[in-house]
């Protein structure tokens, strides 16, 4: 890592399990202090408690609030809370890295025999809200805030699910495949800024998000068969390589969706 400022943060959006504890951990071993945003209930807490000792135990600073992210007084909250924490003059483009990792919505079919098993108009919009829209809304903020700035990486989380189908899977789909769109569009508008934007498309990962899809266990027997490497994909994969590509090396990186997957995509 070049930077070694200790004023270095980066902006977790579902830091408390799966791609995002992962995430903030290798970050924190890397130089960067975590602002952590996570909605837990009592009996997960403790999972974003261990996320957080884990960055302190790295020798950086961990900020972690429990809250919707998709809730705009919240966000707004949330930030204000940061700019405070560090300080009026240390604030300027002082997030070098955000990761949009939210996986909260409605898994339900659009199509079933009893009208109370359809998906609703608010559980679509609700999938939207949280899983591709809010990441506009925190990367403006953090813009106009002047959090983000020349050498700041954006990453959001997708799936094949952005293209593939998968029953019940259909909000979840279009989130996908929307957040996908929102990555391209704001590379497009912050490359004035100097800040990239880039979706990271995971292998079959064994995390909590996926252990709610059901069916979770053919698509687990299903990759690991197939991959190349004979094995899942794992956050810590994931954690590696946004820690690569979090330098300064990679500035004409920007507006893709790029396979972090051991080759598990292009196996038939």
């Amino acid at each position: 890592m070049e930077q070694t400022t200790q004023n270095k943060w980066a902006l977790i959006l579902g830091a408390s399990s799966g791609f995002g504890a992962a995430v903030s951990r290798e970050l924190a071993r890397n130089g960067f202090n975590i602002l952590g945003i996570h909605l837990d209930r009592k009996n997960t807490l403790p999972l974003a408690e261990q996320v957080k000792q884990d960055v302190m135990k790295s020798g950086r600073e961990a900020l972690f609030i429990n809250m919707n992210a998709s809730d705009e007084e919240k966000r707004k909250e949330a930030l204000d809370s940061f700019e405070a924490h560090v300080g009026s003059g240390e604030k300027d483009t002082c997030v070098k890295l955000v990761l949009h990792s939210l996986a909260f919505g409605t898994l339900k079919p659009f199509i079933a025999e009893n009208p109370a098993d359809c998906v609703t108009k608010a559980q679509m919009d609700m999938t939207l809200d949280v899983m591709a829209n809010s990441l506009v809304y925190w990367v403006q903020d953090l813009a106009l805030r002047r959090l983000i700035g020349r050498g700041s990486r954006v990453f959001a989380m997708t799936s094949a699910g952005s293209q593939r189908v998968w029953k019940t899977y259909g909000a979840v789909s279009a989130a996908k495949a929307a957040l996908e769109s929102h990555i391209r569009q704001l590379a497009l508008e912050l490359a004035p800024l100097g800040v990239t934007c880039n979706a990271i498309l995971a292998g079959v990962t064994d995390t909590p998000a996926l252990r709610k899809i059901p069916g979770y266990e053919i698509m687990i027997k299903t990759a690991a068969e197939r991959n190349p490497f004979k094995r899942l994909t794992t956050p810590e994969d994931i954690a590696k390589a946004l820690v690569a590509f979090s330098n300064s090396s990679t500035e004409w990186m920007t507006a893709n969706t790029i396979r972090i997957d051991g080759g598990e995509t292009v196996v038939d």
